[in-house]
């Protein structure tokens, strides 16, 4: 059988379902949420998901937003003969996002799909047009088709995390940075760091806090806004939490070295710390 590739809008009330072919969706506008046999986040435009045949998969669109779909049966021309190794971008289900070269195939596939080709050519368009974005992405994706492989730059997410602490920081923004979505970054970040990235924030927003509290005279209010608490009363709660005495109390006493630091003790934050929120870094 042909691959299919067609364009349609999700609609906002999420549905669910399995299939015998393989799929890949691409979102070209607007946004939608995708869960794959537990592994799900919102796809963004230009992001991308690949479902393997038989996974249940549970969808919705948010407002305006279209997809491009391509099926893909397993016997497809795209995915057989001298494209054959191309169906090992289907072992696992996995997101994705496209860089600009990509994107700009993607807008020559969507003049292609207007053309208005008779049915028999159109067919054989739409799998050479499959091939050659299955191709792509398998080169770009090949290297690092293991999550448990790939490891997340964590001196990139602490620039990051530096320049917005008095932000409301988000999953969404630390997982743009790698390309992933919420939920599979989530998971990548635990397995690499032993902390969900609610804990790796809050432990960094303390850690500064700490430094202001020891190294300045800045009001107790005005560290707390600086450090991404919502207000000083809220400081003093997570740092008698993790240190167990008050920014007040340390700076009186000035004794630096008589409390552990979060990065020296994760004990406190792993076993106090709430669950991580889906969307929200921030304790505010």
């Amino acid at each position: 059988m042909p691959s299919t590739i067609r364009q349609i809008p999700l609609e906002s009330a999420t549905q669910h379902h399995s299939h015998d072919f393989h799929q890949i969706v691409i979102t070209l506008c607007g946004s939608s949420e995708f869960e794959i046999e537990g592994l799900g986040g919102r796809v963004n435009a230009f992001s991308g998901c690949i479902v393997p045949a038989n996974h249940e998969h549970f969808y919705s669109g948010n407002g305006h937003n279209r997809q491009l779909i391509l099926d893909l049966p397993e016997d497809a021309p795209a995915l057989t003969g001298e494209h054959r190794e191309l169906v090992a971008l289907f072992d696992a289900p996995r997101f994705f996002a496209l860089d600009s070269p990509l994107r700009h195939y993607l807008a020559f596939v969507e003049s292609e799909l207007v053309q208005g080709f008779d049915t028999s050519a159109m067919s054989f368009q739409q799998d050479r047009l499959a091939a050659t974005l299955l191709g792509s992405l398998k080169a770009r994706l090949g290297a690092t088709e293991s999550a448990a492989q790939r490891r997340l730059n964590l001196e990139q997410i602490d620039r990051f995390i530096r320049r917005h602490l008095a932000d409301e920081l988000r999953v969404a923004d630390l997982a743009k940075l790698a390309c992933l979505s919420e939920a599979h970054f989530s998971e990548r970040f635990r397995v690499q760091t032993g902390l969900s990235p609610w804990q790796y924030v809050r432990r960094q927003r303390l850690h500064a806090a700490r430094q202001l509290i020891q190294q300045s005279r800045l009001p107790l209010t005005d560290i707390a806004i600086q450090t991404g608490f919502a207000n000083q009363s809220a400081l003093s709660h997570a740092f008698r939490r993790s240190y167990g005495l008050s920014p007040r109390q340390l700076r009186q006493s000035g004794a630096s070295s008589s409390i552990d630091s979060p990065a020296r003790s994760t004990s406190n934050l792993s076993t106090s710390a709430a669950p991580i929120e889906p969307s929200a870094l921030s304790p505010r």
